[in-house]
This record gives structure tokens, C-alpha cells and sequence, in this order.
């Protein structure tokens, strides 16, 4: 079984009006990694999974689960 990280990144950022080059930048990493990410085409490091949350200024769990995260609406 192929290990899956699924996140709420693209969720935070509409949520947050925070552009993909913005985040990218703020992370520095290329606004396609993001992108990547967000579609889970692509896992993050421990280290840029913290960044992330410690951007957005929320816990690594809420961002971050190995089990899909319950459908919203």
C-alpha cells in the first residue's frame, strides 16, 4: 500500500486569501511545490510540514493527517 499524506494546505490558504507564489515564497520553495502538496502529488519534509503550520500559525495535525480528513459541507 502506497503511503499518502493528505493535507489541508489549499483549504487554509482560499481560507486565508494567501496566493500559492505567496506562500511559496514565504516558505521559499517554487510556487509549483505547492502546488504539488496541495494535490498530494508530492510529501513534504518534517521540516517544511512545520513551516507550513508554523505559517499558518496552527498545529501540524490540523494541516497534516496519514488518514483522509472529513469532507467539509
Amino acid at each position: 500500500m502506497a503511503e499518502s499524506v493528505h493535507n489541508r494546505i489549499a483549504m487554509l490558504r482560499a481560507e486565508r486569501k494567501v496566493s500559492r507564489r505567496e506562500l511559496a515564497e514565504a516558505l521559499d520553495v517554487h510556487y509549483q511545490t505547492v502546488g504539488y502538496l496541495e494535490r498530494g502529488e508530492y510529501s513534504p519534509s518534517l521540516y517544511l510540514a512545520l513551516r507550513i503550520a508554523a505559517y499558518f500559525e496552527v498545529p501540524v495535525e490540523v494541516l497534516f493527517s496519514t488518514e483522509p480528513f472529513p469532507r467539509i459541507g
